[in-house]
């Protein structure tokens, strides 16, 4: 698969490594973030540093994910995957919990709220992401809506829970991050293979997409919603 980097960023972005490159110079004191332009959970994790202003402390490497490198598996991140972050001599991964530790040990606006209601809720809507996403790629294969509906109506529900903001939890924060990644790429994926419209009897999503893609830190990530469905009907169709 070839690797192709997002649309509206202003920051110049390194080419993706693949089997014949070589290693950035490995726990030299300088963070990284190992990341796929085209990887939804890479995603998640380039929006939050960009929205906490990390740009100049957290070097990105693309991963050519067609092409892994032997060596990021031998000598960065065992399971082979991104994101994986390489900071203080040591590699973590996986993306949900790579959003707290960047909100957590870096500067930068807090991605978390204070207030354990929504820190609450907040975690109840991250633990449903994975479910969200196993509903949505099974109607995919499938022909039926009815996990479409069930799954995206959750969303729908939630997004009306707090009226301080647009967001999740009113105020941007890490559950909006979370989530969208995956919107990005279902949206005109649904559109395309099953004519299905997220945002049809949804005002709470529509807001949401709408006020998402006024977010400099996410738009900066976007990809071609062309290249997205080509690159999802791959994986999934």
């Amino acid at each position: 698969m070839t690797e192709t980097a997002a649309l509206g960023t202003s920051e110049v972005l390194p080419p993706s490594l693949g089997s014949s490159s070589n290693p950035p110079p490995l726990f030299d004191g300088t963070t990284r973030l190992y990341t796929s332009y085209i990887c939804p959970y890479a995603q998640r994790v380039w929006i939050a540093r960009n929205y906490k202003g990390l740009q100049d402390k957290i070097k990105l490497v693309a991963i050519d994910l067609g092409d892994r490198p032997a060596w990021y598996k031998e000598k960065v991140y065992p399971p082979n995957k991104v994101p994986a972050l390489e900071h203080n001599n040591e590699v973590i991964g996986e993306s949900l919990d790579l959003l707290k530790y960047i909100d957590s040990n870096f500067e930068g606006p807090p991605l978390y709220p204070e207030d354990p209601i929504k820190r609450e809720f907040a975690e109840e809507l991250l633990s449903y992401t994975d479910s969200f996403n196993r509903a949505v790629i099974f109607s995919l294969k499938q022909d039926s809506v009815e996990e479409l509906d069930n799954a995206f109506d959750y969303l729908e529900s939630a997004l009306s829970k707090y009226d301080d903001g647009p967001f999740f939890l009113g105020q941007f924060s890490l559950v909006d991050i979370a989530y969208a990644p995956f919107i990005e790429r279902f949206y005109p994926l649904l559109l395309d293979v099953k004519k299905y419209d997220i945002t049809s009897g949804r005002p709470n999503l529509t807001s949401w997409i709408e006020e998402m893609d006024k977010i400099e830190s996410y738009t900066e990530t976007k990809l071609d919603p062309q290249e997205t469905v080509r690159a999802m009907k791959k994986l999934f169709m």
